[in-house]
């Protein structure tokens, strides 16, 4: 039932996970579809492939942002 809410009307996503300041993890508020922003700001379907990246890209960010918060503070 939920499915045919989103053919019928589309999907209503919702920010799951923030990964970067710009790349973001949604989800579908209704039928559960998740998607990712990729390089050129589109929506792509969210794959394990995409998943890993991400999970790396956040990784990087955050110890880059712990760094030089740090620095700023000292």
């Amino acid at each position: 039932m939920k499915k045919i809410f989103c053919n019928i009307f589309g999907h209503h996503y919702s920010v799951s996970k923030k990964v970067t300041l710009h790349i973001k993890e949604y989800k579908c508020v209704h039928c559960g579809k998740e998607v990712t922003t990729d390089v050129s700001g589109n929506l792509s379907v969210l794959t394990p492939e995409l998943q890993e990246i991400n999970a790396t890209l956040e990784d990087l960010y955050q110890k880059r942002h712990r760094t030089t918060h740090t620095q700023q503070v000292a």
